[in-house]
């Protein structure tokens, strides 16, 4: 399953960058029927050189088959992450692709930023933040950039167009796994 999330993500890529490729989508549907099944992915986009984000853009929720949540979501990755310039051809080469199938994610309650602490598990969790209107996700691969508590949920309430400190309004808190498949 790993070649096959991995190629299909790499073949949407190259196709919405005009370049040629030889993906058997239909083969891959036939042998890996789950694909067709409703699924969640983030495709993230790193630089092989440095090991930077490129791009990533994903879903949180269900709400399309498998194969084209990867498709649209590798294709967002190159061309529409607001953050960076549409990838180019010549920086695909340079580029290390990554997918992750999400769970659903759960609602966490939590009485106060203590018991959200201990409720939480780096590098397990994927999080998603939510307040007035407002929201963001980590991936749970971000515990390895950001491991310490403050700083990883700092960055998230930033991320969501809040104050670093917004925990202490209480947002809603959601958590999710992901199975990760990474380009070698």
């Amino acid at each position: 399953m790993h070649d096959i999330l991995i190629s299909l993500a790499k073949a949407a890529i190259l196709v919405a960058l005009g370049q040629p490729e030889n993906f058997d989508l239909e083969g891959a549907l036939q042998k890996y029927p789950q694909l067709k099944e409703d699924g969640a992915a983030f495709v993230t986009l790193n630089k092989r050189s440095n090991d930077q984000l490129r791009g990533c853009i994903g879903s949180l929720q269900a709400h399309r088959p498998l194969y084209k949540d990867i498709i649209a979501n590798a294709q967002a990755a190159a061309l529409h992450d607001p953050r960076f310039q549409p990838l180019t051809p010549d920086e695909f080469k340079d580029v290390k692709v990554e997918v992750s199938i999400l769970s659903e994610p759960k609602p966490l309650p939590y009485t106060d930023i203590e018991d959200l602490k201990k409720k939480i598990v780096p590098g397990r969790d994927g999080v998603v933040l939510r307040y007035d209107g407002y929201q963001a996700t980590y991936l749970p691969q971000v515990w390895e950039d950001l491991p310490d508590f403050e700083n990883f949920f700092g960055t998230l309430c930033m991320k969501a167009g809040l104050s670093a400190d917004c925990l202490r309004r209480h947002p809603d808190i959601e958590i999710y796994h992901v199975s990760k498949y990474e380009e070698e």
